[in-house]
């Protein structure tokens, strides 16, 4: 049983660390200017809403939720929510953490008055792109923009 709840301050650093590890793949390695931000959970539950998937006292995987008014929000509409940095550990998916995660940041969006929801994306994050879709997402290439040279980042969005 998957359960969905914010994340506590203690749990931070693990929460850090499990998401630089979902992430290893698709980063420039240690030395990448990303892994630093993807470890600092503690600056998202602040600027943003961290949640966390866990079974008992397992951690399972985690979600930056992007409500109005975060500095996460990166290509959300005003009438739209978003989220971040899904991040499933590697030995814990296929287990529904993912799915149960986006769904609870749908759920916030709507709670927010949002009319639908937007993500970023990496066009190598298949796994994640299943969700997506799964979950009523269809890509939108209009909003796919690059944050760095070299860094594509493809955009998915749906409405309520």
């Amino acid at each position: 049983m998957v359960e969905v709840r914010l994340a506590r301050p203690e749990e931070h650093q693990a929460v850090g660390e499990l998401t630089v590890r979902a992430y290893a793949a698709y980063t420039r390695g240690p030395a990448d200017p990303y892994v630093a931000r993807l470890r600092d959970a503690a600056s998202r539950a602040a600027a943003a809403e961290l949640w966390v998937a866990v079974a008992g006292d397992r951690l399972l995987g985690s979600v930056t939720c992007c409500p109005p008014g975060s500095s996460y929000r990166e290509v959300s509409r005003p009438d739209e929510g978003e989220f971040r940095m899904l991040a499933v550990d590697l030995d814990a998916r296929g287990r529904g953490a993912g799915t149960a995660l986006a769904a609870r940041c749908e759920e916030r969006a709507r709670e927010h008055g949002a009319a639908g929801m937007a993500l970023s994306s990496l066009a190598a994050m298949t796994a994640a792109h299943r969700i997506y879709r799964r979950l009523g997402y269809a890509r939108d290439p209009a909003r796919d923009w690059s944050p760095l040279a070299g860094v594509e980042l493809i955009t998915f969005a749906k409405r309520f």
